[in-house]
């Protein structure tokens, strides 16, 4: 039996659980992706789409599907954070990574359309580290 995983939006108001069970995991640079996370990439998990047992707040789940291209968000209608949603197709259930509250086993597999990263993640990636704050 797989690990059961819990996620959860940022307020609280929607809440999941799933198997520790995922096909992929791609950071996305994509610029569609850096739009709708309004970061350098999203990090999405793959898995099927019976995976998810939702707690609460499915009531507080809105989506955002584009109208000619093949991509979406769903998101917590109160604080915004990004939820898991099912592809258009209705294949696979994508899970945003940062949705999660625990670690999941799968390891990343690619990093992709890195063709379109912006020159200041790139940049990013040789700055100071800190733990938190810097000082």
């Amino acid at each position: 039996m797989a690990n059961i995983i819990t996620g959860s939006c940022c307020c609280g108001d929607v809440a999941f659980t799933l198997e520790d069970y995922f096909s992929k995991f791609y950071l996305c640079h994509c610029e569609q992706c850096r739009k709708l996370t309004g970061t350098a990439h999203a990090s999405n998990l793959f898995t099927s789409p019976e995976n998810i047992n939702w707690i609460n707040g499915t009531d507080k789940i809105k989506r955002y599907d584009h109208q000619e291209r093949s991509f979406s968000k769903a998101f917590c209608e109160n604080c915004g954070s990004g939820l898991p949603f099912f592809s258009k197709d209705g294949k696979s259930l994508i899970v945003p990574a940062g949705s999660l509250n625990e670690e999941p086993s799968k390891k990343i597999d690619a990093r992709i359309f890195c063709s379109e990263q912006t020159k200041w993640y790139k940049s990013s990636l040789t700055v100071a580290k800190f733990p938190g704050f810097p000082e």
